[in-house]
């Protein structure tokens, strides 16, 4: 029996991302099916985008082993795939003495699985550090590996480096159902055209890989029988954003003491010169609510005040949720599934599944490539160039860079100072854009204080131009999110 691609990922995200790029390396031919129109459109756009150290997870879960290892593994690749990161620490905050046996538990969890430099600050010594943390801080964990990315830059240059080196992307590509093949699987899946018409494809491929988030637990049961089926609850996490203004509030990254729901309300700067205060953690039923609640929203205000008192509410520019896939035994799933040889699950990857991305990419990898039997590609290409800013450039390079190019002098975002230079850039590059969403993603037009109320009319008249649609076609994300109805 012939078959279309040797294996198939399902799930455009970090994780999927992180696989295909480690899959590039060998002879294999693989694809990504996306259900969105683009990568990083689902639990990867919206988390805290922080690079946890690894202190937290319980030594000898796949979290800490994945975590620890993730997170030197996207310090590294920050410097081969080009994408913003920055180890800026991180502090654990206590507000009461009784509880110096926890933060003394959290700091040798953290040493037995791998964690440098940490350290237990006195109240005085933790502001001494960060002067707005409240007078109400008994003591601090001091995490100085803890760091903080871009949450869509890392996905795209994971995704786009794929791309390079031949895995091929399909969205807009929604599998249904998947069923046992003579050799491997076959998959049922919906192709959407830019019309919003559904067509059904069947796909055959010797092996599969689910990475599809909250939607893991369905794939899964569709090829394993009852003994060994999963469940993953949809963990919705609201955040506030507020303005550059108030991004040099904090340095570190502020988290308190978790409990059994997560690491609770964190404050942090973001890589591009934000402040971010969330999340919290409410089970759901629905895989698709990501609505945040006023009374969600004043709970991760209300707490976030805790650790720094004089947050700057009014500086807010967006609100937002996301919701993360937990796993009911609170741990990643990596492993090849019991009763369906050829389909692996790297499932159940909520926090720190960020962090734990690219050590994800390689085990899952690891798995496959001895299954298949397949030798390295001669030809890898490792390194992959970021997005240019135009708006970091010294003025002799950005001159220069506008004398080759007078587009990349036109300002179309003033918020972010986004050139329509690097709106072209985010459209034609590898994996480009197709919609508002993904020039938002690569190179932040709109993500800016006016949240794009000014330079959404420009930037649809150059998606229109560049991709050959009228206005009326252009989207904000999928087909159906039109903003000029006709």
């Amino acid at each position: 029996m012939e078959y279309d691609v040797d294996v198939t990922i399902i799930g455009a995200g970090v994780t999927g991302a992180a696989i295909a790029r480690e899959l590039s390396k060998y002879e294999l031919r693989v694809m990504v099916l996306e259900k969105e129109e683009d990568v990083c459109s689902g639990t990867s756009k919206a988390n805290s985008a922080i690079v946890h150290a690894g202190y937290d997870a319980m030594p000898g879960t796949w979290k800490a082993k994945m975590n620890v290892l993730g997170a030197k593994r996207i310090r590294e690749l920050s410097k081969t795939l080009d994408f913003p990161y920055l180890q800026n620490g991180s502090m654990v905050v206590s507000f009461s003495p009784e509880d110096h046996e926890k933060l003394e538990a959290l700091l040798e969890r953290g040493r037995e699985n791998g964690v440098e430099g940490l350290e237990i600050l006195s109240g005085e010594q933790a502001r001494a550090l960060e002067p707005a943390l409240g007078s109400n801080v008994a003591e601090a964990l001091l995490v100085p590996t803890g760091g903080i990315v871009c949450p869509f830059q890392l996905t795209l240059a994971l995704a786009e480096n794929a791309a390079e080196n031949g895995v091929v992307f399909r969205f807009l590509t929604k599998v249904t159902k998947i069923d046992k093949d003579v050799e491997g699987f076959l998959l049922h899946t919906e192709v959407t055209d830019s019309n919003g018409t559904i067509t059904k494809r069947n796909i055959k491929t010797h092996y599969v890989v689910n990475a599809a988030g909250v939607y893991a637990d369905q794939l899964h049961n569709d090829v394993s029988g009852e003994a060994h089926k999963i469940t993953l609850v949809p963990r919705r996490g609201e955040y506030v954003l507020m303005d550059k203004e108030a991004g040099t509030l904090v340095k570190h990254t502020i988290f308190q003491l978790p409990t059994e729901l997560g690491k609770g309300v964190l404050v942090t700067p973001t890589v591009h010169g934000n402040l971010l205060v969330g999340p919290n953690a409410v089970d759901l039923s629905d895989k698709t609510d990501t609505g945040t609640t006023p009374e969600g929203i004043d709970d991760i205000k209300k707490r976030a005040l805790l650790s720094v008192p004089e947050i700057p509410y009014a500086l807010t520019i967006t609100s937002f949720s996301g919701l993360r896939a937990h796993e009911l035994q609170d741990d990643f799933i990596l492993s090849e599934c019991p009763d369906a040889p050829g389909f692996f699950d790297a499932a159940g990857i909520e926090s720190p599944g960020l962090s734990s991305a690219p050590a994800i990419g390689e085990y899952i990898t690891s798995l496959l490539v001895k299954k298949a039997d397949c030798p390295k590609k001669k030809e890898f290409k490792a390194e992959r160039k970021g997005f240019i800013e135009v708006s970091k450039l010294p003025m002799e390079k950005r001159n220069e860079l506008i004398k080759k190019n007078p587009k990349y002098g036109v300002i179309v975002c003033r918020c972010e100072n986004v050139s329509e230079g690097e709106i072209l850039d985010a459209i034609h590059r590898p994996l480009g854009a197709v919609s508002l969403d993904g020039i938002k993603r690569r190179v932040r037009q709109g993500m800016g204080r006016c949240q794009a109320g000014f330079c959404t009319p420009r930037t649809m008249e150059i998606l229109s131009k560049e991709l050959h649609i009228p206005m009326e076609a252009v989207t904000k994300n999928r087909p159906g999110s039109e903003i000029i109805k006709g």
